[in-house]
Order: C-alpha cells, then structure tokens, then sequence
C-alpha cells in the first residue's frame, strides 16, 4: 500500500500528515514564524507515533503556495532535503486547493472561493468545485485586488468562502457566499487528500521540481512563461 508523508507551512498553520496502510495521522499547530524550529520534529513524532521509517515513503507531498514566502520556501527545502536523500518523488500541491478541501471535509461544501491574505493589499484567489472526492480548480488561480475577486464564468449554486483573504477583505470581494469559514488555515489531512488523487494521476515529480508557487511570479517574471 502507498505510504505518502504531506507537510505545508505556508500560513501561520505548521502540520504534517501521513498515510499508511490505508490510515491517516496527522498533526496541526497555528505557530506563526516557528515553522523553521518545529516542522523536522514534527515530521519524526508523526513517523514514530505510526512506527514508519522515513525509507518507507513512497512520495512527500507539501503546499507549493501560494502564501507566506518564507513558510513556502521552509516546506520546499525540507522536502527536497528528504526527497534527495530518500531518492523519493515528490508531490506539489496548491494551498487554495487544500483550503477548498478542507472545506469540503469539514463543511461537505461542493464549491468553494478560497482566498489567502497576500498583504499588499491583494488576495491570493482560487475557485473550486467537488468532483469526486476531490476540489478541483475551476477557471485559474490569481493574486489580485479583492475588488477584482470572481466566480468563474457561468457559476452557479452555492458558494462556501473560506480563508483568511475573507476575513480581512470580506466586505470588498464582490462575491456573495452562503457559508464561510474566514479563519480557515490550509492542513496538511487536506493536503495528504489530494496529494492521493495526484499520485494515482502519476503526477509525482523529481525533487529538483519542488518549486514555489506565489502567483506574483508571473507578473514579476513574465520572460519565464516564453
């Protein structure tokens, strides 16, 4: 059976999660800036608490962003340390995407405007809707102003809010939500969750790959999408 380990410290939130022999553990902590300090511990008290040894992960999972860039970039050099040394794959995957399937998970929402504070006065904006199982993203993900914030073009039904771009910016979205959980922090479960559909998908890359994800990159750097 696949054994995966999933961390994200791209929020205040620090957590790990792992799957093995169909069971998951995990563990999560609103830690601002102790990421560095407590991420490795964490990963090796979830391992011993599930008695797995780092050698029998079959791929690492973790939050490629958007978010904080040093939280970001925290995941991303321990992940590659390990991938590197264990010669293991690893899986990248979006932090609205994991806020869309937190929500799911803990609300049963289908769709979901999920949005993390980019400071800046900008939000980091993606949408998404429930096939499967898994939140998938409808439209693109964006970093823009929350006035300029929507759903994808024909949307309908209900729509969930969550994440903390709505608990600063809710009154200037122009979105209207019929559920919303404004304090909502990506966690690694989630993130684990998705990181299975990716895996069977045979979408786990080499840990060179393991690259950051802000979203301003692409107005920063517009020569790279050539």
């Amino acid at each position: 059976m696949t054994t995966l380990l999933a961390l994200d410290t791209a929020t205040e939130a620090c957590s790990v999660a792992l799957l093995h022999n169909g069971k998951v553990l995990s563990h999560y902590e609103v830690i601002p800036r102790m990421h560095a300090q407590c991420l490795l511990p964490m990963i090796k008290q979830l391992l011993a608490d599930a008695d797995v040894s780092l050698s029998a992960l079959d791929a690492i999972a973790f939050g490629r962003g958007p978010g904080a860039f040093t939280g970001v970039r925290i995941a991303i050099g321990v992940v590659q340390g390990l991938a590197f040394a264990l010669e293991r794959p690893v899986l990248p995957v979006s932090n609205l995407a994991v806020l869309a399937q937190r929500s799911l998970r803990e609300h049963g929402s289908q769709q979901v405007a999920a949005a993390i504070d980019a400071r800046m006065d900008e939000v980091y904006w993606g949408c998404y809707r429930a096939e499967q199982g898994e939140m998938r993203l409808v439209g693109v993900e964006a970093v823009l102003p929350p006035e300029r914030a929507s759903l994808p073009e024909g949307a309908a039904g209900d729509w969930f809010a969550a994440g903390t771009g709505w608990g600063t910016f809710a009154a200037r979205i122009p979105v209207t939500a019929t559920g919303q959980d404004v304090a909502m922090l990506p966690h690694a479960e989630d993130l684990l969750s998705l990181a299975q559909f990716a895996w069977g998908r045979g979408e786990a890359v080499v840990a060179d790959l393991a690259q950051p994800v802000y979203l301003r990159d692409k107005v920063a750097t517009p020569k790279a999408q050539l």
